[in-house]
């Protein structure tokens, strides 16, 4: 029998719990989940430190992180570095370098040490086709229950689009709390989806629901005006 060339990787899939880890950062250790009960969070990883793309992603989602906490939403960041690599990094940043007028930025978020590749491999952020010594841009964005919710991956070469895990972090949060779907390119404050009916009764029920803030496009397809906008 031939050996595999690599550890098989697992990783969480939407709905399942988020694995729990203690981990060494930058902003001292913590404990997830339990350090971030209540709370959204986006648990993102990089290539490596002093790397091109990681110093854009970094400083904007730094830029935004006032934002994302005003949608209870915390930041975690993690590559397979140490933390003082990660440190020489982030001050870097802080002192160096300027895109798209943002400088002199503090990047106040923890990121994670993760030499040993416990937490990579806990999120199958290690992907032996793409490296088998760094991690690739994964995005997890996880609920206040500390359950998965979203994943996305990119390849080493592409940057990340944050005010689109920020679009994401608040669909998701709309639909927690009013059990709504959102339709292509929403935004807040966008008309919303009604889940469709699932019996013949609840059919004609909606066919004769002359709600004012709802309009159907088809009996499975009705919308309502965002109650909020």
């Amino acid at each position: 029998m031939i050996q595999a060339e690599y550890e098989q990787i697992h990783m969480p899939l939407i709905g399942d719990d988020a694995p729990a880890f203690k981990a060494v950062t930058t902003e001292g250790p913590i404990n997830f989940p339990d350090d971030y009960k209540g709370k959204w969070v986006i648990l993102f990883s990089h290539p490596a430190d002093f790397t091109p793309v990681c110093t854009t992603e970094f400083m904007t989602f730094a830029s935004m992180q006032e934002d994302f906490r005003k949608i209870n939403t915390e930041l975690i960041g993690l590559s397979i570095d140490s933390v003082y690599a990660h440190i020489a990094w982030l001050k870097r940043i802080e002192e160096k370098i300027e895109y798209k007028g943002m400088k002199n930025l503090e990047v106040k978020f923890p990121v994670i040490e993760d030499l040993k590749m416990d937490v990579a491999k806990k999120y199958g952020m290690i992907q032996p086709n793409a490296s088998t010594t760094q991690a690739v841009r994964a995005v997890f964005i996880i609920d206040p229950e500390a359950k998965i919710r979203t994943i996305l991956y990119y390849p080493q070469s592409t940057g990340r689009n944050m005010q689109e895990i920020k679009r994401i972090v608040m669909a998701l949060q709309k639909n927690a709390a009013e059990k709504v779907a959102t339709p292509a390119n929403w935004q807040p404050g966008d008309d919303v989806i009604i889940p469709a009916p699932s019996s013949m009764v609840a059919v004609k029920e909606r066919a004769g629901n002359s709600e004012e803030n709802m309009y159907c496009l088809d009996w499975f397809l009705c919308l309502k005006k965002d109650s909020k906008k």
